[in-house]
């Protein structure tokens, strides 16, 4: 089973990570992290790279993708939607976390389904013909998408429980202590303080 881990300039590593450490372990799993070119992927920060093992071209039939967001998601890379649509033909699951909905939305595979993002992203989505949602993990079909960053781990341990069943997804629970316990409830717009939230809203103009 390969799972293909789309890396592209300004990523961010969360969403990237998040899944690659709670599929990883899959039977029979063999993950790669793949680019237009192979070699190191600046992230959004610009501070850290990940490095792309494979090149595009390199990776034809990947039973798995996953599109990560990014601050500035690669919309208008062609290279980038001509692979996603090209080996969406053939996958078994297609998946995205934050504003990598974004992503596959531009590709044409999400119209007319239901999908989530970033909640700041939630808004634009629909602009692809998406019914957008804001939970925090949807299915539609085999498409499975993660609102913002965080939620990539619960879409990977939701997946994981799909595919290898719930003792399985429990255990990498378990080994990875996946028990969050956050020192704010600031955690989505409806439980942060509205003026940060309008903030950020703001800044999307």
């Amino acid at each position: 089973m390969q799972i293909a881990i789309l890396l592209y300039d300004k990523f961010t590593v969360l969403d990237a990570i998040g899944p690659f450490q709670t599929l990883s372990s899959l039977p029979g799993a063999e993950v790669v992290f793949v680019a237009e070119q192979a070699g190191p992927v600046l992230d959004d920060t610009r501070a850290l790279s990940l490095v792309a093992t494979k090149s595009l071209a390199e990776v034809s039939s990947p039973d798995i993708v996953v599109v990560p967001g990014s601050p500035e998601p690669a919309l208008g890379n062609e290279a980038i939607l001509d692979w996603l649509r090209a080996v969406d033909a053939t996958t078994t699951w297609t998946t995205s976390v934050c504003t990598g909905s974004l992503i596959l939305a531009a590709a044409g595979l999400l119209k007319g389904r239901r999908a989530t993002s970033h909640w700041l992203a939630l808004e634009q989505i629909k602009q692809f013909g998406v019914e957008s949602t804001g939970q925090r993990v949807v299915f539609d079909g085999k498409y499975v998408t993660g609102a913002g960053v965080s939620a990539g781990i619960d879409m990977g341990l939701t997946l994981a429980g799909k595919i290898a069943g719930d003792e399985h997804a429990q255990t990498v629970q378990l080994m990875i202590e996946y028990d969050p316990q956050p020192p704010y409830d600031a955690g989505s717009p409806d439980k942060a303080p509205a003026a940060l939230v309008e903030k950020f809203r703001a800044q999307q103009v």
